[in-house]
């Protein structure tokens, strides 16, 4: 019994010895760079939201945020790094809306309720996108050539599993249509692919397509909103007005890992804030084409966990061809 109380006293003191420098470096935190992993390529909107938050931020955090982009497994293996971090505010995920589905095909254990969430920053329907010679003119005709002959039609997405690889699953399943659903690793590669003329469509948010679609390159059929966008996108019909109660998007934040200090969490949830309310902020999002959609840490986590529970009954009834 002597010996079993030992043994119990020297585990305490090991762990207290682990946490203690912990503990001691989050009062004096940040004292040197962070880290923000995002779970996809360069050139996407989750790229593009996480270098504007970065450069933003600088007003309110004296250490500068580095931005390392880890794409693959539909998000899975950027996420997945950003859990298993230090659980000390140096290493910050980009949380994406991606982290409500995979865990449901199995290509992550990594879930909604791993991370302490610090706050959402970006929301955006989902779009189906085509080049502006594209012979399909409206949605009804992508449609039509898709129903013609099943997977004719090839629809590009962010990579298998991603939310833009189930709106296009979720399409087949309201409709009928069958398409050949191409991968990528990411949104990026998979605009560079349409404008290319590898893929004759993809499913893709308004970030990722903007600067196209500017240059006249790229045109839009159809939303999946409840509602018109804003320009440039006010003209492009939704689903819901097609008939189809599709209303599907994407979403971003930022999370750090379980057991992170109160402090840091505190200290990073508070310059976030200041950075989502800062206008320069939210004109840099509106302009790469991200709409911004500020949600509180803890609002965040409920948000999550209804969206987890939305896609895991959606994949129940979707069948996703890889």
């Amino acid at each position: 019994m002597k010996n079993l109380r030992i043994l119990c006293m020297a585990a305490a003191s090991i762990a207290a010895g682990l946490l203690a420098p912990i503990a001691s470096r989050a009062a004096d935190y940040p004292t040197r760079p962070i880290e923000i992993i995002v779970p996809s390529s360069a050139g996407g909107g989750t790229d593009m939201m996480a270098r504007v938050f970065a450069d933003s931020a600088k007003k309110y955090v004296p250490q500068p945020f580095i931005v390392n982009n880890k794409a693959g497994a539909g998000g899975g293996i950027g996420m997945t790094e950003a859990q298993r971090a230090a659980p000390d505010g140096y290493k910050i995920g980009v949380l994406i809306s991606e982290l409500a589905i995979i865990p449901y095909l199995h290509m992550t254990k990594v879930t909604t309720a791993d991370f302490i969430p610090i706050a959402r920053l970006n929301g955006d329907p989902g779009l189906i996108a085509v080049r502006a010679d594209s012979p399909y003119q409206s949605i009804d005709d992508l449609l039509a050539a898709a129903r013609k002959q099943a997977g004719t039609v090839s629809m590009g997405n962010a990579g298998s599993g991603t939310i833009w690889h189930l709106a296009a699953a979720a399409v087949e399943q309201k409709t009928g249509v069958r398409f050949n659903h191409v991968p990528f690793q990411g949104a990026g590669p998979s605009v560079l692919a349409l404008v290319g003329g590898h893929v004759d469509a993809i499913t893709v948010s308004p970030a990722e397509i903007g600067p196209h679609v500017a240059a006249g390159k790229v045109r839009v059929l159809v939303a999946f909103a409840d509602k018109h966008l804003p320009p440039p996108y006010d003209k492009v019909i939704t689903f819901k007005e097609k008939g189809i109660d599709l209303v599907i998007g994407t979403w971003r934040g930022l999370g750090v890992p379980l057991n992170t200090p109160p402090e840091v969490v505190k200290y990073l949830r508070d310059a976030t804030r200041k950075t989502a309310q800062d206008p320069a902020f939210n004109d840099a999002l509106v302009k790469a084409n991200l709409q911004p959609a500020y949600m509180e840490g803890d609002q965040f986590q409920v948000f999550m966990s209804a969206q987890a529970a939305y896609f895991k009954t959606l994949l129940e009834s979707v069948e996703l061809k890889k």
